[in-house]
């Protein structure tokens, strides 16, 4: 007897630990115009679910009998959002350092093997927020020093880290920018170390067994920090270089060449000025539309024109923040809808724009066949706008992930009700 009531007080904890599985159920997101971003906006459309997955998109889609209708008639529908470059999960609160989980101390400011996934906090309280405006992944990225660590994709799901993540990794981050090193380094200095990283790197590739047998030079790196920048080497990780002077953007694409290095630039203040060349070469940009005015020498040439330019020019752009190290802080994460409205109030395309903060981000990190667009087969992540989900007014009425509706209050939420004296409650469905 005390053994089956302990199973089930087992049982009972379990389950309301475990994260939250996909519901057997189809539902269907009917009469909005829907933006499956893979494809042109459809009127009156009709989104299909079914076990978490999209199993159809478009404006004659057969809606099964039994199946659970949403009414989305002047509404907006699109994939949840993919933030390009968060800190969600892996910092609290900006301004005290022991909730900062992005910033590895590395070796001599070189931390290759960081992975900053491994500490994130998935219960951390701006998930839920971030979740409740529409973004519904993330590509967590780490900060600081000259080589930062590796950046992996999340999706906002309830649960555990494992459950969370998508694909890791997707990049390794490095910084050119001068107030990296100590007592600001110069540029050249920076760049000379850099290579010298890449260079030793290659020597280690090539002669691990003599490198094992203490048959090598020294070399500068750990074995760790080596090992996680072979496949940067190889091209099978890009290289994410956190820059933003156009000189520096040339140098770094010089860097690519002679490394054969797959190159993403972020930050890419002045990228405009090189948009051309950067859209020849296919190198994307992650930056951002907010900010003109410049914080540094090396923005001087910033302009919320960028990202426009650059999309003009053919170069796969998906708009972050424009907060140091290339990313908004994890409070902010859920304003990069304002950074697509702001680049679509500067020129950039409206469908581009959209692009940007869905279905680019998830191409250029290996992930589109599981997010950023609306189509059969894909996750589904879907948010219903009240309206254009660029304007500051517009709210995300109903976000589901796996097919399944968010409704957690967020801690603001709860706020609100302990201040107003009512008891918080669930979203409605």
């Amino acid at each position: 007897m005390m053994r089956t009531r302990l199973s089930m007080t087992l049982a009972l904890v379990a389950s309301l630990l475990a994260p939250s599985v996909v519901a057997a159920q189809t539902i269907a997101i009917v009469g909005g115009k829907v933006y499956p971003v893979s494809a042109p906006p459809i009127d009156n459309g009709t989104v299909l679910i079914r076990d978490g997955r999209i199993v159809a998109v478009g404006a004659s889609v057969t809606v099964p009998a039994g199946a659970q209708r949403i009414d989305a008639t002047g509404k907006i529908v699109t994939p949840g959002f993919v933030n390009g470059s968060s800190r969600v999960g892996l910092e609290e609160i900006g301004s005290v350092p022991a909730t900062r989980e992005m910033i590895a101390k590395g070796r001599d400011r070189v931390a290759a093997a960081f992975r900053p996934w491994e500490g994130l906090n998935p219960r951390s309280v701006l998930i839920e927020q971030t979740r409740d405006a529409g973004v519904t992944a993330i590509v967590a990225m780490p900060a600081g020093g000259l080589i930062s660590g590796q950046a992996g994709v999340l999706r906002l799901v309830n649960g555990g880290v494992t459950d969370m993540l998508v694909r890791a990794p997707v990049g390794m981050v490095a910084n050119l920018g001068p107030a990296y090193g100590p007592n600001f380094t110069p540029r050249g200095e920076t760049l000379t170390r850099l290579r010298e990283i890449l260079e030793d790197t290659r020597v280690y590739r090539t002669r691990r067994a003599d490198y094992e047998r203490a048959q090598t030079r020294q070399l500068v790196l750990s074995k760790i920090d080596m090992d996680a920048l072979v496949p940067v080497l190889e091209g099978r990780v890009p290289l994410i270089v956190d820059v933003d002077r156009a000189s520096d953007i040339e140098t770094a694409m010089k860097i690519a060449r002679e490394y054969n290095i797959r190159l993403i630039v972020m930050g890419g203040a002045e990228a405009w000025m090189l948009a051309d060349r950067l859209a020849a070469a296919r190198i994307p940009v992650l930056t951002g539309a907010m900010n003109n005015i410049p914080t540094q020498s090396a923005t001087l040439g910033q302009r919320q024109e960028n990202a426009g330019l650059l999309a003009k020019a053919g170069v796969a752009v998906t708009l972050i923040g424009n907060a140091e190290g290339g990313s908004t802080d994890a409070f902010t994460a859920r304003n990069v809808r304002y950074e697509a409205g702001n680049a679509v109030a500067y020129g950039m395309e409206y469908n581009a724009a959209l692009r940007a903060i869905t279905l680019t981000p998830a191409e250029i990190f290996g992930v589109a066949d599981q997010v950023g667009s609306l189509a059969a087969g894909k996750r589904a992540d879907v948010v219903i706008w009240s309206g254009d989900p660029f304007e500051f007014s517009s709210q995300a009425e109903h976000v589901f992930v796996n097919g399944v509706q968010s409704t957690t209050p967020t801690r603001e939420d709860l706020l609100e009700a302990r201040y107003k004296n009512l008891p918080p409650s669930p979203r409605s469905p």
